[in-house]
């Protein structure tokens, strides 16, 4: 006789496949690195960019293209996404495995109130000042850092002081990659979305903005000994790639910027990638 599937089990692997599509589809870059992930490690991360990926849709685009209300939408996913944090159930593939991931590593609350508070600035065309943008990025961006590395210290309890230090490697990796999409897709977030994330943005003042987002990635260097080897060499891939891509930035003029998306060949990325694998030792 055949053994008999729990339904309920089913629903889950079926839901985590469901993540990893999404992350296949939108970022050649993370899905790269997440490969080097162990598996538990890269399938928790699949689940928190999956939930991240799709909040990002609603208020991006293609909610509005599609004739829905994006801030009714975005009100409905949120309470769909707090409400996985407890509940063992939901309809949506995508928040089912969020939840998963999210009871599994203790994500807490206030995390995802941040993020979707964020989101929600997205809705309303606006120009940034330094304090919003600031109050932004914390949402956007380091609060998912501090998700990945609660997952990273699911399995693997740390001091509290060490656990201080990494939370802070993680937030400033949050906001280095945020703020290296602000520059790249300059010219979509201004000219289709009608967003000014860095309104003060010019010659002048981009390379303190370059200094700002290395200072970043060499903060989140500097704690990557203190990771799991189960995420370290993926989370070095990562910054690796993006340290890359700021290097393209810094060369690329603010008027160049302006009209075009600035990115790593593809064969650049697997290169940068096989050499952090040999770094580590893989």
């Amino acid at each position: 006789m055949s053994e008999k599937v729990d339904p309920l089990r089913r629903f889950d692997r079926m839901a985590q496949r469901a993540a990893g599509e999404v992350i296949g589809s939108y970022s050649t870059s993370f899905s790269l690195a997440a490969r080097l992930l162990s598996p538990t490690i890269r399938r928790d991360v699949r689940n928190i960019y999956a939930m991240v990926r799709v909040a990002d849709e609603i208020v991006d685009g293609p909610a509005a293209e599609a004739g829905a209300a994006p801030a009714a939408l975005l009100d409905t996913y949120e309470r769909a996404v707090r409400a996985s944090l407890t509940g063992r159930f939901s309809a949506d593939p995508v928040v089912h495995a969020f939840g998963l991931t999210a009871r599994r590593c203790r994500i807490p609350e206030e995390y995802v109130e941040a993020f979707f508070s964020s989101m929600r600035a997205d809705l309303t065309a606006r120009v940034h000042t330094r304090e919003s943008l600031a109050s932004y990025i914390y949402g956007s961006a380091e609060v998912v850092g501090l998700m990945c590395l609660a997952v990273f210290l699911a399995d693997h309890p740390v001091p509290a002081g060490e656990r201080a230090r990494l939370e802070d490697g993680a937030r400033a990796l949050g906001a280095a990659f945020q703020k290296i999409n602000f520059l790249r897709d300059l010219a979509e977030d201004s000219g289709e979305l009608g967003r000014s994330y860095l309104p003060w943005l010019d010659a002048e003042t981009k390379p303190a903005f370059i200094a700002e987002i290395r200072g970043e990635l060499e903060r989140a260097r500097a704690v990557l000994p203190l990771l799991p080897g189960q995420a370290r060499v993926g989370v070095a891939a990562a910054t690796e790639l993006f340290a890359e891509l700021t290097e393209l930035l810094d060369t690329a003029s603010v008027a160049d910027l302006r009209t075009r998306r600035v990115s790593v060949p593809r064969r650049r990325k697997v290169g940068i990638t096989l050499r952090t694998m040999l770094r580590s030792g893989r």
